[in-house]
């Protein structure tokens, strides 16, 4: 059994751990809106207004003035975060990292010692409020698509396990837009055709599918089938690391989508200096509103952990190689692959695309991060941060 993990409104539930007067009140973590900041996480009281991440905080100040703003503490995430795979590795190894916030958990081998996969995630999710006074939701299926369906359905606050039997009755009635992969442009075709759960995505067929989907018509239709042959990959284990995230409402302004690249790159670099890795190749992912999906990437001369550089070769392909007249985003992620680990060769590209100019090799950029690692971890939240990553860094 699979359980994913993933914390609720963490950054924000963090500040309200840390503060406790911000309790229950409206709170979004974020830049400021005079930089043209966007938001990185709301609290559950924001949301209740329709502010969500990835907004720009203009935008969210507008639907909820008594909004309170505070600045990221990536330093501070970071640490609890630690604190959170602390945990997880009481119960197993099989830890697959998706974000600081959220990871997925093969406990398989772990039942023998512990109990059952269910008794293990609500002994994660209590030790968790217990220790860190911070919530968890936890999904436990089979395989991770079913996983991380039910914690989202569990949100917040939740716990829901879905019984190895009873698949299709929990997949059946839920809308087909909560099939991994259907999107706006995706559920619009859905609708034309008439179907609108799950059960009648999957007696459509696997031909009628691959028809209006190609593909990733054929992946629908096993997922509406609740199946997923993909296994936990550790960071130890992965020949890639990577972080994305999906958008509420499709972005097209630059500067918020180069801030939210720059935290998704602060995040991958941060857990790749975690492992003691390094990767020769940086990747982008970005998926237009009509789902389209576009991937570039660039190799360099010489394996690299540092922000600066991951982010200098990112920024690069964000401005350089995506479309002309900057499309709307649904989605937009990086990552790093290629791993020169006690001199092995590189590992295969994670989105695969062509290699060209190198980045610098950023020996300055390399020990200010190891001064600011090591600081981090020495005294939790640190002034050592990264300045921009809610704001444009041209």
């Amino acid at each position: 059994m699979i359980i994913h993990i993933d914390m609720d409104a963490f950054y924000a539930s963090v500040e309200a751990r840390d503060d406790p007067s911000l309790a229950g009140k409206p709170v979004v973590v974020g830049g400021s809106p005079q930089g043209r900041g966007v938001v990185a996480a709301a609290s559950y009281e924001a949301r209740r207004f329709g502010v969500h991440s990835a907004m720009p905080m203009a935008s969210a100040l507008r639907r909820c003035p008594q909004l309170i703003v505070l600045p990221v503490r990536m330093a501070r995430y970071a640490e609890l975060s630690q604190q959170i795979r602390a945990v997880f590795e009481r119960y197993t190894p099989l830890i697959e990292p998706l974000s600081l916030d959220e990871a997925f958990l093969d406990v398989a081998a772990s039942e023998r010692l512990f109990g059952p996969a269910d008794a293990i995630g609500a002994r994660i999710k209590t030790d968790i409020r217990a220790e860190l006074e911070l919530v968890a939701s936890v999904g436990v299926a089979p395989n991770k698509f079913l996983a991380k369906l039910a914690s989202d359905l569990g949100k917040p606050d939740g716990f829901l396990r879905v019984d190895p039997n009873g698949v299709q009755a929990f997949l059946d009635p839920l809308p087909v837009t909560r099939l991994w992969g259907v999107g706006k442009a995706a559920a619009a075709t859905f609708e034309r055709l008439g179907v609108t759960t799950i059960a009648q995505a999957r007696a459509l067929g696997s031909e009628v599918l691959a028809h209006y989907f190609g593909k990733h018509g054929r992946d629908l239709w096993e997922l509406a089938h609740g199946r997923d042959e993909r296994p936990v990959v550790s960071d130890a284990e992965a020949k890639s690391i990577s972080h994305e995230t999906t958008f509420e409402a499709d972005i097209r302004e630059p500067e918020v989508l180069r801030a939210i690249l720059l935290q998704l790159t602060e995040q991958v670099a941060w857990r790749l200096r975690r492992q003691g890795l390094r990767g020769r190749t940086v990747h982008l992912k970005a998926r237009l509103a009509d789902f389209t999906t576009l991937s570039r990437s660039q190799t360099l001369d010489t394996p690299t952990d540092v922000t600066q550089t991951l982010w200098q070769t990112v920024r690069r392909l964000f401005d350089e190689r995506l479309p002309p007249g900057r499309p709307a985003l649904r989605l937009i992620g990086m990552g790093v692959s290629g791993f020169d680990e006690e001199g092995q060769p590189a590992q295969a590209d994670l989105f695969a695309e062509a290699s060209y100019e190198p980045a610098p090799s950023g020996t300055r950029e390399r020990a200010l991060d190891r001064v600011a690692d090591s600081i981090n971890e020495r005294f939790g939240p640190a002034t050592l941060k990264r300045g921009g990553s809610c704001k444009n860094r041209r």
